[in-house]
Protein backbone atom coordinates (compact mmCIF):
# COMPACT_ATOMS: atom_id res chain seq x y z
CA UNK A 1 0.00 0.00 0.00
CA UNK A 2 1.58 3.26 -1.14
CA UNK A 3 1.71 6.49 0.74
CA UNK A 4 -0.04 9.59 -0.50
CA UNK A 5 1.84 12.87 -0.84
CA UNK A 6 0.88 14.16 2.61
CA UNK A 7 2.01 10.91 4.25
CA UNK A 8 5.32 11.08 2.40
CA UNK A 9 5.84 14.66 3.54
CA UNK A 10 5.11 13.62 7.13
CA UNK A 11 7.63 10.75 6.94
CA UNK A 12 10.31 13.03 5.46
CA UNK A 13 9.64 15.64 8.16
CA UNK A 14 9.85 13.03 10.95
CA UNK A 15 13.07 11.48 9.66
CA UNK A 16 14.58 14.92 8.94
CA UNK A 17 13.94 15.90 12.56
CA UNK A 18 15.80 12.79 13.74
CA UNK A 19 18.65 13.37 11.29
CA UNK A 20 19.02 17.00 12.43
CA UNK A 21 20.02 15.91 15.93
CA UNK A 22 21.83 12.69 14.97
CA UNK A 23 25.53 11.97 15.23
CA UNK A 24 25.45 8.58 13.50
CA UNK A 25 23.43 6.87 10.79
CA UNK A 26 23.98 3.21 9.90
CA UNK A 27 22.37 1.64 6.83
CA UNK A 28 21.90 -2.13 6.58
CA UNK A 29 20.25 -4.46 4.11
CA UNK A 30 17.63 -6.64 5.75
CA UNK A 31 16.64 -8.93 2.85
CA UNK A 32 15.37 -12.32 4.07
CA UNK A 33 15.05 -11.52 7.79
CA UNK A 34 11.92 -12.84 9.49
CA UNK A 35 9.49 -10.34 10.97
CA UNK A 36 10.03 -11.75 14.48
CA UNK A 37 13.76 -11.04 14.23
CA UNK A 38 13.14 -7.50 12.99
CA UNK A 39 10.82 -6.99 15.94
CA UNK A 40 13.63 -8.07 18.29
CA UNK A 41 16.00 -5.65 16.56
CA UNK A 42 13.51 -2.81 16.95
CA UNK A 43 13.08 -3.60 20.65
CA UNK A 44 16.86 -3.54 21.21
CA UNK A 45 17.14 -0.28 19.29
CA UNK A 46 14.32 1.32 21.28
CA UNK A 47 16.00 0.26 24.54
CA UNK A 48 19.25 1.93 23.41
CA UNK A 49 17.54 5.13 22.27
CA UNK A 50 18.14 4.42 18.57
CA UNK A 51 15.61 5.42 15.91
CA UNK A 52 15.29 2.38 13.63
CA UNK A 53 13.08 2.43 10.57
CA UNK A 54 12.56 0.81 7.19
CA UNK A 55 12.13 3.62 4.67
CA UNK A 56 11.71 4.07 0.97
CA UNK A 57 15.13 5.11 -0.28
CA UNK A 58 13.79 8.18 -2.07
CA UNK A 59 12.25 9.43 1.17
CA UNK A 60 15.49 8.74 3.03
CA UNK A 61 17.50 10.64 0.40
CA UNK A 62 15.19 13.63 0.78
CA UNK A 63 15.56 13.45 4.55
CA UNK A 64 19.35 13.69 4.43
CA UNK A 65 19.57 16.34 1.68
CA UNK A 66 21.54 19.36 2.84
CA UNK A 67 22.79 17.67 6.03
CA UNK A 68 26.14 16.24 7.04
CA UNK A 69 24.76 12.82 6.06
CA UNK A 70 24.12 13.71 2.40
CA UNK A 71 27.01 11.48 1.29
CA UNK A 72 24.96 8.44 2.32
CA UNK A 73 22.57 9.01 -0.61
CA UNK A 74 24.87 7.02 -2.92
CA UNK A 75 24.57 3.96 -0.64
CA UNK A 76 20.78 4.01 -0.47
CA UNK A 77 19.84 1.18 -2.81
CA UNK A 78 17.97 -2.03 -2.09
CA UNK A 79 15.84 -2.98 0.91
CA UNK A 80 17.43 -0.98 3.71
CA UNK A 81 16.83 -0.37 7.37
CA UNK A 82 18.06 2.95 8.75
CA UNK A 83 19.50 3.25 12.25
CA UNK A 84 19.78 6.83 13.52
CA UNK A 85 21.12 7.88 16.91
CA UNK A 86 22.12 10.95 18.87
CA UNK A 87 24.76 8.84 20.62
CA UNK A 88 27.87 8.39 18.49
CA UNK A 89 28.12 4.64 19.07
CA UNK A 90 24.59 3.38 19.77
CA UNK A 91 23.33 3.03 16.18
CA UNK A 92 26.42 1.12 15.07
CA UNK A 93 26.43 -1.05 18.19
CA UNK A 94 22.76 -2.10 17.87
CA UNK A 95 23.05 -3.03 14.19
CA UNK A 96 26.47 -4.70 14.51
CA UNK A 97 25.43 -6.76 17.54
CA UNK A 98 22.32 -7.96 15.72
CA UNK A 99 24.34 -8.72 12.57
CA UNK A 100 26.58 -11.03 14.62
CA UNK A 101 23.64 -13.29 15.44
CA UNK A 102 21.76 -12.89 12.14
CA UNK A 103 23.86 -13.16 8.98
CA UNK A 104 21.03 -11.89 6.76
CA UNK A 105 21.43 -8.36 8.13
CA UNK A 106 24.27 -6.88 6.09
CA UNK A 107 25.71 -3.51 7.05
CA UNK A 108 26.23 -1.53 3.85
CA UNK A 109 27.33 1.92 4.99
CA UNK A 110 27.32 4.45 7.77
CA UNK A 111 28.08 8.04 8.51
CA UNK A 112 29.48 9.50 11.70
CA UNK A 113 29.58 13.28 12.05
CA UNK A 114 29.69 13.79 8.29
CA UNK A 115 32.35 11.16 7.60
CA UNK A 116 31.37 8.27 5.34
CA UNK A 117 31.95 4.83 6.92
CA UNK A 118 32.26 1.45 5.25
CA UNK A 119 31.33 -1.88 6.86
CA UNK A 120 34.68 -2.23 8.65
CA UNK A 121 34.53 1.32 9.99
CA UNK A 122 30.99 0.73 11.31
CA UNK A 123 32.22 -2.43 13.06
CA UNK A 124 35.11 -0.45 14.56
CA UNK A 125 32.71 2.24 15.75
CA UNK A 126 30.48 -0.45 17.27
CA UNK A 127 33.40 -1.89 19.23
CA UNK A 128 33.89 1.35 21.16
CA UNK A 129 32.50 1.01 24.69
CA UNK A 130 29.42 2.99 25.63
CA UNK A 131 29.65 6.47 27.12
CA UNK A 132 28.93 5.21 30.64
CA UNK A 133 31.68 2.57 30.40
CA UNK A 134 34.18 5.14 29.11
CA UNK A 135 33.32 7.54 31.94
CA UNK A 136 33.75 4.81 34.55
CA UNK A 137 37.10 3.79 33.02
CA UNK A 138 38.26 7.41 33.08
CA UNK A 139 37.24 7.78 36.72
CA UNK A 140 39.06 4.55 37.55
CA UNK A 141 42.24 5.89 35.95
CA UNK A 142 41.86 9.22 37.77
CA UNK A 143 41.28 7.55 41.14
CA UNK A 144 44.11 5.00 40.82
CA UNK A 145 46.92 7.29 42.11
CA UNK A 146 44.82 8.53 45.02
CA UNK A 147 43.70 5.06 46.05
CA UNK A 148 47.27 3.74 45.69
CA UNK A 149 48.52 6.54 47.94
CA UNK A 150 45.80 5.77 50.50
CA UNK A 151 46.69 2.05 50.48
CA UNK A 152 50.37 2.95 50.95
CA UNK A 153 49.57 5.16 53.95
CA UNK A 154 47.39 2.42 55.44
CA UNK A 155 50.17 -0.14 55.00
CA UNK A 156 52.69 2.24 56.57
CA UNK A 157 50.37 2.89 59.51
CA UNK A 158 49.82 -0.85 59.97
CA UNK A 159 53.57 -1.49 59.89
CA UNK A 160 54.23 1.22 62.48
CA UNK A 161 51.48 -0.06 64.74
CA UNK A 162 52.98 -3.59 64.54
CA UNK A 163 56.42 -2.20 65.42
CA UNK A 164 55.17 -0.08 68.36
CA UNK A 165 54.09 -2.92 70.68
CA UNK A 166 57.33 -4.78 70.00
CA UNK A 167 59.36 -1.71 70.99
CA UNK A 168 57.29 -1.28 74.16
CA UNK A 169 57.81 -4.94 75.08
CA UNK A 170 61.55 -4.61 74.51
CA UNK A 171 61.64 -1.46 76.64
CA UNK A 172 59.80 -3.25 79.47
CA UNK A 173 62.10 -6.27 79.33
CA UNK A 174 65.32 -4.24 79.35
CA UNK A 175 65.06 -2.88 82.94
CA UNK A 176 64.10 -6.32 84.25
CA UNK A 177 67.27 -7.87 82.91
Amino acid sequence: MGLNLNDKKAVVAEVSAKVATAQTIVVAEYRGIQVAHLTQLRAKARAQGVYLRVLKNTLARRSVEGTQFASLADSMTGPLIYSISDDAVAAAKVVADFAKTNDKLVITAGNYAGKQLDKAAVAALASIPSREVLISQLLGVMLAPVSGFARGLAALAAKKSEGAPAAEVAAEEAPAA
